[in-house]
């Protein structure tokens, strides 16, 4: 098992799961969550007429070695379950024999200095299917079942006199699926593997358009873990020469397969069909303090956000679950050191020295046979009008402040206009009184040298 693998796959299980502000009342934490590698009952798909999926794909390619190849396949994906908060008429002394309470749910209750409320949870599940001897040049095939029972449990809070005031009830439903495993030779040494994941809960027909109920069976944040052993995987994203062919084959829906592993050592015996975009050989920043569970997260922006709540905001959401919780107490207790490193990192110094390089600035670039270098004046014409910015100074007499050519060998010509009251701040390169335009957009005027 590659070590990189399950911190990538726990990070990108709780994708969308809760959401900035973090607290349950937030609108978007009401009917925006579980949104990634939704898998559908196969009725609903129907109801729905094909509209919303029932099934993930996943296809691949399989390169074996001089030893037939072993395959292992896994499925992670997060079963939402609801959490309801229910308050007794009366505190009871204790649980009652061979029953439970009476208790009528509300959005929320807080009881003891905690605030208790309503919520959709989520449980794992992992789908191991055996391994999967392949011998080349031979087609292979496997149907895996898979199920989980129903449950519902309760959870007694006690007061301060340890009396049973109000209770969790926490349910899910029962959930059905199968995976289809197939592997087809594409040539004597390699395989197109496709991995299908179908939903096959029960869900009654008076139910199908409960939104709510329709999510408790339904797979979220879905993933495919492939493995194998004496063999290897090809990526999709950069197939060799020779399968280029084969991998625009691949039909993966709903799913999108990268290596994972170790990239320097050239590592490809796992791959990873995620519901999430990614490249090939996905990292956790090591700068990241942990998981914000928010799409397209931006941690430090994430942790100065948490950290202007209100404590009455801050209270919501440390009662939230368990995930919001750590998030709020890893962020109040986040070392200065580790916020600042936060901010921002260049990976490759070579890579930005080459981006940044000041050698590329250029001397002069010649516009309608006249060389035109800093210093020298010119009038504008600005023709891609990216903003208003480019009305105002269009006819405007500027002055070059310098020849630079970008990573794609694009010229532009920074300039600052003459007339510009805060001209001198454009000298030292601010941003608003520095422009750059193309040759094509720049008039030499009679001061620019012949």
């Amino acid at each position: 098992m590659n070590a990189q693998l399950d911190q990538i796959v726990n990070a990108l299980l709780y994708e969308g799961y809760i959401l900035y502000p973090y607290r349950p009342s937030a609108q978007k934490n009401s009917r925006e969550r579980f949104t990634f590698g939704r898998v559908y009952p196969e009725l609903y798909c129907g109801a729905q007429n094909g509209a919303e999926p029932c099934v993930m794909q996943t296809e691949c390619l399989l390169s074996t070695r001089d030893a037939a190849p072993v395959l292992t396949v896994s499925l992670r994906f997060l079963q939402p379950q609801w959490r309801d908060v229910g308050v007794l008429p009366g505190a009871l002394a204790g649980w009652p024999d061979g029953g439970e309470p009476v208790f009528k749910v509300v959005p929320q209750f807080s009881l003891e200095g905690t605030l208790y409320q309503t919520w959709q949870e989520a449980v794992e599940r992992t789908v191991a299917i055996p391994p999967i001897s392949l011998s080349p040049g031979q087609k292979t095939a496997l149907v895996h079942d898979f199920s989980f029972a129903a449950a519902r449990q309760l959870e007694p809070l006690p007061d301060g006199q340890n009396r049973v005031a109000a209770v969790l009830v926490r349910r899910h439903e029962a959930l059905a699926g199968t995976v289809e495993i197939r592997a087809t030779p594409w040539d004597e040494r390699t395989f197109k593997i496709s991995v299908r994941i179908l939903n096959r809960s029960a869900i009654p027909g008076e139910l199908l358009l409960d939104n709510d109920a329709v999510l408790l069976r339904t797979f979220a944040s879905t993933h495919t873990i492939l493995s194998v052993t004496n063999g290897e995987f090809l990526s999709l994203m950069d197939p060799p020469a020779e399968y280029q062919e084969a991998a625009a084959a691949c039909h993966n829906t709903g799913a999108w397969p990268v290596l994972v592993g170790d990239e320097p050592a050239g590592q490809r015996d796992t791959l990873l069909s995620s519901p999430i975009i990614l490249y090939d050989y996905p990292k956790v920043a090591p700068e990241s303090c942990g998981d914000f569970c928010d799409g397209t997260e931006i941690d430090e922006m994430l942790a100065l956000r948490v950290l202007t709540m209100t404590d009455e905001e801050k209270r919501a959401m440390r009662d939230a679950d368990p995930f919001a919780r750590r998030i709020l107490e890893r962020t109040e207790t986040l070392p200065s050191g580790d916020f600042l490193r936060l901010h921002g990192v260049i990976r490759d110094p070579q890579s930005a020295e080459e981006f940044f390089n000041p050698s590329r600035r250029m001397e002069s670039v010649l516009i309608g046979g006249v060389s035109v270098k800093a210093g020298d004046r010119v009038r504008l014409h600005p023709k891609g009008r990216a903003d208003a910015f480019d009305l105002f100074l269009n006819g405007k007499t500027a002055v070059v402040e310098a020849v630079e050519q970008d990573a794609e060998s694009c010229v532009h010509v920074a300039v600052v206009v003459a007339d510009d009251p805060g001209k001198d701040f454009g000298w030292l390169r601010q941003p608003g009184h520095r422009f750059f335009y193309r040759a094509d957009e720049i008039e030499p005027l009679p001061e620019a040298a012949p």
